[in-house]
């Protein structure tokens, strides 16, 4: 008579195999975290590429900056923070903050003070500013506000700071009547009638300089006139004087 084979009572253990995948995941997991920690991001760059991203798919919100700035590739030299720029900025925080409450009521896109890699910046709406196709300032309110954003500079900013004043336009063309025949040329007139303004009340010319940028560097989706108004916009950049002696003393050492 045959005997019976007993019956193993103790439980199944897991396949060999799967216990050293595991070992392997978790050694893996604490490799990338220990390589996310020693690493440093740069935040504008990672909001640039979602930008970016989204762009490709349609779906951008304002707000976010579509493509990388050329100037953000160059060598920018940062603004140190000193309590004599720390008060300058305060004081066009306040400023601006006035200038809403008095003026915008809180529609459309507003007057804001950010920060920048290479500085700060004052962003003004072209629409407050400007008539469509026009590069004349004839708002009063504007003229004011940027009368105060000129005494504050002669009476508050540092010497070593300079100021650039960029224009910016959205992707659709000037309307017939305007005296501009391209974006280019709008978008120049508007950031050098801004910058002959503060020059006009005070602000010393050898601190200032002029950019156009046209329809290419937008901040929202100009399929939406929401975010059209918000890439018809003039920027006043402040940001520190670059070391001309070490520049060319750099390029002659690239050059041997």
């Amino acid at each position: 008579m045959a005997k019976k084979k007993c019956k193993c009572e103790c439980p199944e253990c897991m396949p060999e195999w799967l216990a050293t995948f595991g070992d392997l995941m978790s050694l893996l997991l604490c490799f990338f975290v220990l390589l996310l920690s020693m690493s440093t991001m740069d935040a504008k760059k990672v909001k640039e590429a979602i930008g970016s991203l989204a762009g490709a798919l349609s779906v951008l919100e304002g707000g976010t900056q579509t493509e990388v700035s050329r100037n953000r590739i160059q060598k920018a030299t940062p603004i140190e923070k000193t309590d004599e720029t720390a008060q300058t900025v305060n004081r066009l925080s306040k400023a601006i903050a006035e200038f809403k409450q008095f003026t915008q009521g809180g529609k459309g896109p507003q007057i804001t003070l950010e920060e920048g890699e290479e500085g700060f910046y004052i962003r003004l709406p072209a629409d407050i500013t400007f008539a469509p196709g026009s590069a004349q300032i004839n708002n009063q309110d504007s003229l004011l506000f940027l009368k105060r954003i000129a005494i504050i500079i002669k009476e508050y900013l540092p010497k070593n700071i300079d100021i650039q004043v960029r224009g910016y336009t959205d992707n659709q063309p000037p309307p017939k009547n305007s005296p501009y025949r391209d974006n280019w040329e709008l978008s120049a007139a508007r950031a050098l009638a801004v910058l002959k303004i503060l020059i006009k009340d005070g602000v010393n010319p050898k601190q200032l300089s002029a950019a156009a940028y046209g329809p290419y560097h937008p901040i929202a989706s100009n399929n939406t006139p929401e975010g059209r108004a918000k890439n018809r916009r003039v920027e006043i950049w402040f940001f520190a004087k670059k070391d001309k002696e070490k520049i060319k003393q750099s390029v002659l050492d690239k050059v041997k």
